[in-house]
């Protein structure tokens, strides 16, 4: 291995940095290099040459994938699904069954990612391309991937980030692919921040996912924002203290009848401390850069939201 982008993790598993519009440790994808190899996260369209450099370097062919699988189809984990389903003929693309049909047709994803991106959708993500309805599989609350060789990726719901979320469980490994569930972990400084972005956000859920997540026991948790974790039980409870304290910043400045931008001012303020990458002392592009797919606005946004949806 000669990229910078691909990190061995062990047990076969490889992290590829997607390089999202060209910024380095924002989106893994992960290759699980079994007797029947997996690509978990694919990324953004734009990330699907990269994704597919690493491939190729790490031996797998164009007929060579046998699954493709997305935690949620939010476009900075799966908007080159159909990119590389194309470049993967014989891969199973795996999803949970409430995205299925925009996997198929994204044209509806696809137009309401823009009315939240605007123009930066195209240099950050760009177009998620369509994928054959007959290679989609659907999974319900569970599911399994065969990963050959008696090794299984076990599928289980998890919503509360967003309705059509699963976390994936390796058997061989004991990982949890916690998606965008449990947050946005910044290994620079281990902070865990919440991900909680409109329009499916739901406290009560997500915190029930993360209880899922930890009776899972799992050994690791492998974050898509970014990279593994192996404190899993603590960062699993600190990312469902981060989000009760997010939504109670913002429903303080609910009732006291702000406006969007002057409640996202004041949940900055009570939340800055929280993290060690506001420090005075490291350099505010690390925080700039994490803040591209987890901006606070979007995070306040979503929590608005739901607040209102339970009002």
């Amino acid at each position: 291995m000669n990229s910078s982008n691909i990190t061995a993790l062990g047990g076969g598993v490889y992290e590829i940095d997607t390089l999202l519009a060209g910024h380095s440790g924002i989106t893994a994808a992960y290759l699980i290099l079994a007797d029947r190899p997996c690509l978990i996260e694919p990324g953004t369209a734009g990330s699907a040459p990269v994704v597919q450099r690493a491939l190729s370097e790490l031996g797998v062919g164009a007929d060579d994938l046998a699954s493709v699988v997305v935690t949620h189809i939010h476009l900075d984990h799966a908007g080159g699904v159909g990119d590389i389903a194309a470049l993967y003929p014989q891969a199973e693309i795996v999803v949970h069954e409430k995205g299925a049909r925009h996997l198929a047709d994204p044209s509806r994803l696809m137009r309401s990612a823009r009315m939240v991106w605007g123009d930066a959708l195209d240099t950050l993500f760009g177009e998620l391309k369509p994928t054959d309805s007959a290679r989609i599989r659907a999974v319900e609350d569970t599911g399994v991937v065969d990963l050959g060789g008696g090794r299984r990726l076990e599928s289980h719901y998890s919503p509360g980030h967003a309705k059509h979320h699963v976390g994936l469980v390796d058997s061989g490994t004991g990982d949890l692919y916690v998606g965008d569930a449990a947050g946005i972990y910044i290994p620079e400084t281990a902070d865990v921040r919440p991900a909680t972005p409109p329009p499916d956000f739901d406290l009560d859920t997500a915190l029930a996912s993360l209880g899922r997540f930890r009776d899972l026991g799992p050994q690791r948790l492998l974050f898509a924002h970014y990279g593994p974790v192996t404190e899993v039980e603590a960062t699993l409870e600190r990312s469902a203290e981060e989000l009760r304290v997010w939504v109670d910043a913002v429903r303080d400045a609910r009732d006291r009848g702000l406006e969007l931008d002057h409640a996202v001012a004041a949940v900055v303020e009570r939340t800055k401390d929280r993290y060690a990458i506001n420090s005075a002392d490291l350099d505010p592009e690390l925080a700039a850069k994490y803040d591209v797919l987890n901006s606070p606005a979007n995070n306040v946004a979503g929590i608005m939201h739901a607040l209102d949806r339970h009002a």
